[in-house]
């Protein structure tokens, strides 16, 4: 008898979303000329990557309903736009995404610059049904469509030395009105083990809802760690560098009490100023238990053991 094992993060069939519910919203994007999967594929689906990107069975649900696109795409923190949630508008008319490349380098046998064509066409793409938990306290579950982020990385040949692999966001203050701000460190930065980059779950994104990653999620391409805070998934990536330096992330050089390097989801370890052990669902705006590493510890919990500091979600609070 074959028996199936269900990651600790999935509800039962019975209590999730049916799929049909979810499908539905493809199927309406269809209609309108806007692609998406089904039985009969539009004729957009043939050449467009992000309506063809299969689903990945081993992340097809989140044990939660999937956030409302209208919901998600306009309740987002991109800095470089503006300090509210409201920075929708102003990404969608700034950000220039034109001729965009990704360059991949440090520690590395051999550097490469790509476009977002070229990247994609070598790293594949996939959907997957991710929850993310903010620090602030509020969470929700997007359809990312993107690829791990360890197959980009592999197009450099990582060196055996790299421990870290860093990331860096664009530096336009014409561009991102936010970058004027000259008390903020940027460009934007973030970091994580290269154990932690060798994992399945994180993933670079370059779509969302069967589309295209839309201005204000961070096009054109993402990190998406979904058992870390929203922090660490930093939005519009330029450059990916190996290194054996611990990357210093833009909110840990503000303040490091307050954001450390690990930032791996904990309800136990509060932050400074409120509670961790809820969050709000900005989806259904219920108020539900956050779970431990997000959800994600069967997959991720490993990479922790023996590190105490990163098990009790990395603040620096705890060194």
């Amino acid at each position: 008898m074959r028996y199936i094992r269900r990651p600790e993060w999935a509800l039962p069939e019975t209590k999730v979303t049916p799929e049909s519910a979810f499908l539905n919203r493809r199927a309406i994007l269809a209609g309108m000329g806007l692609g998406g999967l089904s039985l009969a594929l539009p004729a957009r689906a043939a050449t467009d990557p992000y309506a063809a990107a299969p689903r990945n069975p081993d992340f097809a649900d989140a044990g939660r309903p999937v956030t409302p696109e209208e919901i998600n795409g306009n309740y987002n923190n991109f800095y470089e736009f503006g300090s509210s949630k409201d920075i929708a508008a102003a990404a969608r008319k700034r950000l220039k995404t034109d001729g965009w490349t990704v360059t991949i380098d440090g520690m590395v046998e051999r550097e490469v610059t790509l476009s977002m064509d070229d990247l994609i066409a070598q790293v594949g793409l996939e959907e997957r049904i991710y929850r993310h938990r903010c620090v602030e306290g509020w969470s929700m579950v997007a359809p990312w469509i993107g690829a791990p982020v360890s197959k980009a990385i592999a197009l450099a040949a990582p060196l055996s030395s790299a421990r870290f692999v860093r990331f860096e966001s664009f530096f336009d203050p014409e561009m991102a009105p936010g970058q004027r701000q000259s008390w903020y460190p940027w460009p934007y930065v973030e970091g994580i083990t290269i154990e932690e980059a060798a994992n399945p779950l994180p993933l670079l994104v370059f779509g969302a809802y069967g589309k295209i990653l839309a201005n204000e999620y961070g096009a054109p391409v993402r990190l998406h760690l979904p058992w870390k805070y929203g922090f660490k998934s930093i939005k519009s990536i330029t450059r990916i560098t190996l290194t054996d330096e611990q990357p210093l992330g833009l909110w840990e050089e503000l303040q490091a009490s307050e954001y450390g390097f690990w930032a791996n989801v904990n309800p136990e370890v509060a932050h400074p100023r409120w509670s961790q052990a809820t969050e709000r669902d900005i989806g259904t705006g219920e108020r539900i238990p956050t779970v431990i590493y997000n959800g994600y510890g069967p997959t991720v919990a490993s990479l922790y053991e023996g590190n105490p500091v990163a098990m009790a979600a990395g603040d620096r609070l705890w060194r």
